[in-house]
């Protein structure tokens, strides 16, 4: 389990009634996810993206570029910088409570992105008391909440000595399941049954995070200290610049990536140490590219 993030990312009140609850919101969780950054081989230069036009293939300059939604093939409606922020919602510094539902009536799939929430301003009584409050009536608050200019639907919910406050996904960014060839009431034979719930038994145990690991991010990053201990770094190397030229001729970045997963991948999963001593004297510099989106330009709707 990572450590505590003692930052708070807002700040503002739970209410419900009229009860109100200053606290802070804290991430409760940790990016730790692998970055394979593009670079150029011959010089361990980070490689980034260039702005553009997709039919001409021509790089823009960013005030050509505006902001659009396709409503119909091919079709775009442009927005201003102006139109865009008149759409965003109120800012309000409050988690308002909407309802209370039973705390297993929200289905998992709505589930997205988790914050702790910590009492302020002496609110440590009134927060403990909606905290105990949920726990004995196993009931988790439905509440809206704007964070930096976004409105997000959320759950607040008792876990252990705090509430958590889970964005969710609204409903209709969830899919049927209608149209899946799900079995319904199918004829199952009472030995079978009875073996399958005797096989879930024995395996049962208890949640223990720490058990879980990335099997993939823990070789890659082996593999990674392995080479730079032994000193297996690409070194930059200074190439002459290139003469200014038209069109968009840019590296197939996606080939290099490719490779870069395959190979990391494969050497990772079969043998990392072996692979760490047979590797190339060249090691990808870590330093992040500065990459710009990519945005298309749009056109007026008639």
């Amino acid at each position: 389990m990572a450590g505590t993030s003692t930052r708070s990312v807002w700040k503002g009140a739970i209410t419900f009634g009229l009860v109100h609850i200053p606290i802070g919101l804290y991430s409760a969780t940790a990016e730790t996810d692998l970055n394979f950054d593009w670079l150029d081989k011959r010089t361990g230069d980070p490689v980034g993206y260039k702005r553009v036009n997709k039919k001409t293939g021509r790089e823009i300059d960013a005030q050509n570029i505006v902001k659009g939604i396709e409503y119909q093939k091919g079709e775009y409606v442009t927005l201003t910088k102006e139109e865009i922020a008149e759409a965003y919602p109120r800012t309000t510094q409050t988690i308002e409570i909407e309802a209370f539902v039973d705390i297993d009536e929200v289905p998992f799939v709505y589930l997205e992105k988790p914050y702790y929430t910590a009492p302020i301003n002496k609110g440590e009584k009134v927060y403990a008391l909606l905290r105990e409050a949920l726990v004995q009536t196993k009931k988790a608050g439905l509440a809206k909440v704007v964070i930096q200019t976004k409105q997000h639907l959320a759950i607040l919910v008792p876990m252990g000595p705090a509430l958590v406050l889970n964005l969710m996904r609204w409903g209709d960014e969830i899919r049927s399941w209608e149209g899946l060839p799900l079995p319904q009431k199918p004829a199952l034979k009472e030995t079978e049954l009875k073996m399958a719930k005797q096989l879930v038994n024995e395996m049962s145990g208890h949640w223990k995070a720490e058990e879980y690991r990335d099997s993939f991010r823990d070789a890659i990053m082996k593999l990674v200290e392995t080479k730079a201990k032994s000193g297996e770094t690409q070194e930059k190397v200074q190439l002459e610049e290139a003469p200014q030229e038209g069109g968009a001729d840019v590296i197939d970045l996606t080939e290099l990536l490719k490779r870069s997963l395959q190979g990391g991948g494969r050497a990772a999963a079969k043998a990392p140490a072996k692979a760490a001593s047979k590797a190339g004297a060249k090691k990808a510099a870590h330093k992040a590219p500065q990459k710009t989106a990519r945005k298309s330009t749009a056109r007026k709707a008639a």
